[in-house]
């Protein structure tokens, strides 16, 4: 399995995802152009997309959605997110199922895709565990406030790309209005570094485990401080970035 960051932060989120011949997209946040660019640049094709699988319909996540008509690219949302989504033609919306308050499995050459419920001020967000028929597993977590117990079981794999987005005592002194900041902070906002190193912390095993930390915010966080809490918190466990686990921060 492999994954190219085509894009990620509060100007656009997108990643490619491939394993043998399929290759699909996990958000599409920035503009068409720039990710057919990017996917090239990737030594991907547009039109070997399969499909766009959303997380959900903020701008950051869907700005590139024109993608999907030039080259008939199916788009997978959950029903919520679809009410959000406009311009996507018909033939090729895809609503992510549920059986029993459950999301079902998408299964997608040899891919098997598992959705998840996420907690964002969106309707209906989720994120998703991809596997495919080689036992590889990658887990995307975006946009979250907290990390539930239910998706913890989702998450366990062997790539991690997952939201640090903030450090909180920077949010605090930041120069964001006060219901910004609150909605950051809180349970339906974003990840801290905090809050994404003790999930690694419960999730990771040592066994050279890739660990994309991603949706960095420009003004609330920097690329050294993610990485520093992230390899702090995995020390308890006798871990080193290098050895033990491979840590990329985007």
């Amino acid at each position: 399995m492999k994954v190219d960051i085509l894009a990620s932060g509060s100007g656009g989120n997108c990643i490619a995802i491939r394993s043998g011949q399929t290759a699909v997209l996990i958000d599409a946040g920035i503009a068409k152009t720039k990710i057919e660019k990017r996917l090239l640049e990737a030594g991907i094709r547009a039109d070997e997309i399969e499909a766009i699988f959303l997380t959900h319909a903020h701008g950051d996540h869907v700005k590139g959605l024109p993608i999907a008509n030039k080259y008939r690219i199916p788009v997978y949302a959950s029903d919520g997110e679809w009410k959000g989504i406009s311009g996507v033609h018909d033939e090729l919306r895809r609503t992510v199922a549920t059986l029993y308050g459950k999301y079902e499995m998408i299964e997608l050459g040899g891919m098997h895709l598992y959705p998840f419920r996420t907690h964002h001020d969106a309707y209906e967000p989720i994120g998703y565990s991809i596997e495919d028929d080689d036992g590889n597993r990658c887990c995307v977590v975006f946009d979250t406030g907290h990390v539930d117990p239910e998706m913890l079981k989702l998450m366990e794999g062997s790539i991690y790309i997952i939201e640090a987005n903030h450090d909180p005592a920077m949010v605090e002194v930041s120069n964001y209005p006060d219901v910004t900041k609150a909605r950051i902070l809180s349970d339906i906002g974003h990840l801290s570094n905090e809050q994404t190193a003790t999930a690694l912390l419960l999730l990771v095993q040592g066994r050279g485990e890739k660990i994309y930390l991603t949706h960095l915010s420009s003004n609330n966080n920097n690329p050294t401080l993610a990485r520093m809490t992230v390899e702090r918190a995995l020390r308890q466990k006798g871990f080193e970035n290098g050895k033990h686990y491979f840590l990329e921060v985007v």
